[in-house]
């Protein structure tokens, strides 16, 4: 057996002989930060959590486009500056849009 293979596997056994193996009911239950879980698991949420998290998704990853502009920010001259300015225009007016429609509110 090769040294790169051996190693993990015997280092598992060992810790599994070493172990303390005390069941504690505790270890079963769903974690939720330290409290005990309350309700169903299969309860519905919101349509607005999902609109919120889909628009920080979309504006999210229009915002990485900033990075490969910001490397080559140089060799774009003033037709990337005016280019970054009109993407970020349109991104302010998608984000005043969902403003204005409500769906950044959670009541």
């Amino acid at each position: 057996m090769d040294v790169w293979i051996s190693f993990p596997v015997i280092a598992l056994n060992i810790s599994s002989f070493l172990r303390r193996t005390v069941f504690d009911p505790a270890k079963s239950t769903a974690y939720e930060c330290g409290n005990d879980p309350v309700g169903d698991a299969r309860d519905r949420y919101s349509v607005r959590y999902y609109i919120v998290a889909m628009l920080f998704l979309v504006f999210d990853v229009e915002t990485v486009f900033l990075f490969p502009w910001a490397i080559i920010y140089d060799k774009l001259a003033i037709f990337g500056l005016i280019e970054m300015f009109l993407f970020i225009g349109i991104l302010i007016v998608g984000y005043y849009y969902a403003w204005k429609k409500g769906a950044l509110e959670w009541v």
